[in-house]
């Protein structure tokens, strides 16, 4: 069985971005919560996940383009890519 070519934007990854701050930076403007946390591997700012009532990872990444989020929940250790729908350990 062949595998598939690993995704680019996730092996170019050469140091991690870690999230400055617990927060997601979005909810925290509107007053709202979140479940879990992303940080975005191109610009660092970091947002809630898809479980979260805003989406914000997401909502960021369509209106940047910005393809890979790291987790930034403690003790996960995983990078996805939008763009190519893939996760990666780290």
């Amino acid at each position: 069985m062949v595998r598939p070519k690993p995704c680019e934007e996730l092996t170019a990854l050469t140091e991690l971005k870690v999230a400055q701050a617990y927060v997601c930076e979005e909810c925290i403007k509107t007053g709202d919560s979140w479940v879990h946390l992303r940080t975005c591997q191109t610009c660092g700012q970091t947002h809630c996940c898809d479980s979260s009532p805003n989406k914000h990872a997401t909502k960021h990444f369509l209106a940047t383009q910005h393809p890979v989020v790291s987790s930034a929940e403690p003790g996960e250790q995983w990078v996805w890519c939008f763009i190519h729908e893939e996760i990666a350990g780290y």
